[in-house]
């Protein structure tokens, strides 16, 4: 099992890799491009699935806290499939009741996983676009109330958050 379990971290910790390394062509203006990225997110959303239906949720006490941050990346780009992403968050909420993940990526998650699904999100952590050089959030169920739940969660506030996005 230890074999199996270091097998996995490695296979994760790939899997981001090439994840992080192809993730400029996700809004490519070459459809090639676009393409090639939402094949590797559907592969590794589906490999993703796999481990869930065998190991459960992969924690760090599991695979190390590299590979399972990588797991949540994968998730979190699965974003053509909704299915892998709800079971993803479900197994994650369990994980972080349990003290084995963080808040922080649940959150990320959850937001990513509400905003596929059409519904406003909680913590302001997707952002729709760029205009006139601002970042731009998908809408939010209490704007007002953001900044509380992001801090809950272990995330900075919002403008310091946009403050990456931003553009001269």
């Amino acid at each position: 099992m230890a074999h199996d379990l270091a097998a996995l971290a490695a296979e994760l910790t790939d899997m981001a890799a090439a994840d992080q390394r192809s993730s400029v062509f996700a809004n490519s203006d070459e459809p090639a491009e676009q393409l090639a990225w939402r094949r590797l997110t559907a592969r590794h959303g589906d490999r993703l699935g796999e481990i869930m239906d065998e190991y459960g949720w992969p924690t760090a006490e599991l695979v190390g806290e590299e590979a399972a941050r990588a797991a949540w990346l994968v998730a979190q780009h699965a974003d053509r499939q909704l299915d892998v992403q709800r079971r993803a968050l479900k197994q994650l909420e369990r994980a972080v009741s349990a003290g084995s993940a963080a808040p922080r990526e649940l959150a990320f998650l959850r937001d990513r996983t509400l905003v596929n699904d059409g519904r406003k999100q909680i913590f302001g952590t997707q952002i729709a676009g760029v205009k006139d050089g601002s970042p731009i959030p998908w809408p939010c169920e209490e704007p007002g109330r953001m900044d509380e739940l992001r801090a809950e969660a272990g995330i900075e506030p919002f403008d310091e958050y946009v403050a990456k996005f931003a553009t001269p």
